[in-house]
């Protein structure tokens, strides 16, 4: 295994505390277990000789693949078709809670002869640790055990009785385990991955088929429950799915992405550690699952972000809170390089930890006090104890919402007063208002207010370009930012204000491409780090929110439906689409998804209104 596949040719599948990317021909090249933030089993995404994957395909010289998801479900399903036969990959991960109570990871990958006779081969070769821990191998007729002074992986072999014939298997000098599947129509056999100590034993053809419906079950049921009956129903129903498999169920967390390192620009250092909880796209995801009914994950979101506030609180220093937390609530993201990966396609450095983690962006406050404010107007309460760490965490933006900051776009080239960051300042100080007034609560409502009033003023004032008859993104430069997008979103102006109108304008003659947004021109605005990146997709869906609230309809709608067409085969994204085209950044992307879910219900309602 030597050629680094596409970005985009992944499908995702999880158990909702973990998951893998396995690629159009099979390989399952990333995984991290037992939780998304924990050190990689397989990670020949980032490393083709030394990350370690599970490979199985046909030993037929060429053949031609397809993959899909089983329809409304995290089912991955890969199929081949040679000249011999036609077969299939069918992999998913239980849910993690098991029957017992106990919590165990599992992947399943059932392999199946559908037409005609086939042999597949597969090769298991884990790499502990991101390649760094040793491990030995044993195994048996049953299957193989891998084991590392921290880490356990159980590869259990899915069999039926007199199954001795099917194939055989043999372990390399280097541990991995290679072998073979025999099978004619109509024949499914194939292995159970388990992390942890436990037995070493077959696995009934019977016991893999009922995880098999039990797994495809709890997607349906779950999907179902959404109330979205627009016009984009496959997609949006993809898109849901793909933020409940990013969601860490014990805490309700939601990861911005499940990989690490994938690059911004192939080649350059734009590599970041994606498997940890941005404030920001928590509260982003509080608002659009809640647009599709599903309360429940909406209200762990909120009460994930509630419990930083909290934790905040009880620190009695008031300081701010951090951007982003592991998935547990944690905050150890110390950013390291793992030297001896080579990264994908040989961009380097591959980093995990993220060492943004404690700088100060301003705008978090807003999207955090937004995303309690809409789950309020959903029926979702705040109780006292809620409220009194609301109050204070806005007592410390009224005091202090004036200072530079590192901005929404993390950059490393210095502080700055960035216009989004004071925008999302006046969100959070107007939305505690509000909440004040509707839940009559005690708060020092003219402290507020008169900071509230005076960040707009000075957005007005300074944050307003004369030259570029635009919102700019600080006030030392006349460089154009995307994150403004959200200005008549949060209502800070009207969509159909002369000044807003001059904005969208001037940032569909700037940053806008083929229908694509990039954040900003990296060239104007130096950000302390090397090299260009791609449009951004998050900001592309946010375009057509902008358009579909500026009354520009059907520019909006063919707009969204041009960036559908930049998804995968599967209906997922990165973060970035490249020049050509091409997946790039981390895969797939919170962010993205849930923008795209923003975007289709905005557009759906106004053509809805338009037609009436």
């Amino acid at each position: 295994m030597t050629d680094f596949p596409l970005i985009a040719d992944h499908g995702l599948i999880g158990d909702l505390q973990t998951a893998a990317l396995v690629s159009t021909e099979g390989t399952v090249d990333w995984w991290c277990a037992p939780r998304f933030d924990s050190p990689s089993v397989f990670g020949a995404l980032l490393d083709t000789e030394r990350g370690g994957h599970l490979s199985t395909r046909p030993t037929t010289g060429t053949f031609t693949t397809k993959q899909l998801y089983l329809p409304d479900t995290a089912i991955l399903v890969t199929r081949f078709l040679t000249t011999a036969g036609v077969g299939e990959i069918v992999d998913f991960m239980p849910i993690a809670a098991d029957r017992d109570g106990t919590t165990r990871h599992r992947l399943v990958r059932l392999v199946r002869c559908v037409r005609g006779e086939m042999t597949f081969a597969f090769h298991l070769a884990p790499r502990f640790d991101y390649g760094r821990e040793q491990f030995r191998t044993h195994a048996n007729d049953d299957g193989a055990i891998f084991e590392g002074p921290t880490s356990t992986l159980r590869v259990r072999l899915i069999r039926a009785p007199g199954d001795e014939h099917l194939g055989r298997s043999t372990v390399d000098s280097s541990g991995d385990v290679h072998g073979e599947l025999r099978l004619v129509a109509g024949q499914v056999r194939g292995l159970v991955l388990e992390t942890g100590p436990g037995t070493l034993d077959e696995v009934p053809v019977t016991e893999a088929l009922r995880l098999y419906h039990e797994t495809e079950a709890f997607w349906t049921r779950w999907i179902n429950r959404s109330t979205y009956d627009g016009r984009w129903r496959e997609m949006v129903n993809r898109s849901a799915i793909t933020l409940k498999l990013m969601t860490y169920a014990p805490t309700g967390a939601l990861v911005a992405a499940p990989t690490a390192a994938l690059p911004e620009q192939l080649g350059g250092e734009r590599n970041w550690d994606y498997r940890y909880t941005w404030v920001r796209d928590a509260s982003f995801s509080v608002y659009s699952l809640l647009s599709l009914g599903f309360t429940d994950e909406a209200a762990g979101l909120a009460r994930w972000l509630r419990d930083r506030v909290d934790e905040q609180a009880e620190k009695g220093d008031g300081g701010p809170l951090n951007i982003m937390y592991r998935i547990d609530g944690s905050s150890d993201l110390i950013e390291e390089t793992l030297p001896h990966w080579s990264g994908y396609r040989n961009s380097a450095p591959v980093r995990i930890g993220n060492g943004a983690a404690g700088q100060l962006q301003l705008d978090i406050y807003g999207e955090a006090i937004d995303s309690l404010y809409v789950a309020h107007r959903s029926g979702l309460s705040l109780g006292h104890r809620g409220w009194v760490a609301v109050r204070d965490l806005l007592d410390w933006v009224a005091a202090n919402w004036s200072q530079p900051e590192e901005g929404i776009w993390e950059t490393r080239g210095g502080r700055q007063n960035f216009t989004y960051g004071r925008l999302m300042c006046w969100v959070a100080l107007d939305r505690g208002l509000r909440l004040a007034a509707d839940y009559g609560r005690p708060a020092p409502l003219d402290t507020w207010r008169e900071a509230r009033d005076a960040i707009y003023d000075e957005i007005m004032q300074r944050g307003w370009s004369p030259s570029r008859q635009a919102f700019r993104q600080h006030y030392e430069t006349d460089v154009l930012d995307s994150s403004l997008l959200r200005m008549p979103t949060v209502g800070f102006i009207t969509p159909g204000d002369p000044m807003w109108a001059s904005t969208l304008q001037a940032m569909e003659s700037e940053l806008v491409t083929d229908s694509l947004v990039y954040r900003y021109d990296p060239a104007a605005s130096p950000d302390g780090l090397r090299g260009d990146e791609g449009t951004f997709s998050l900001c592309t869906f946010q375009y057509v929110t902008a358009l579909a609230a500026a009354g520009k309809v059907e520019k909006a709608r063919f707009t969204f439906e041009k960036m559908l067409t930049y998804a995968n085969h599967l209906g997922l994204y990165s973060e970035e689409i490249g020049l050509t085209g091409e997946q790039l950044g981390n895969f797939p992307q919170a962010f993205t998804h849930l923008a795209l879910i923003d975007a289709a219900v905005t557009l759906n309602r106004q053509l809805d209104n338009a037609r009436r």
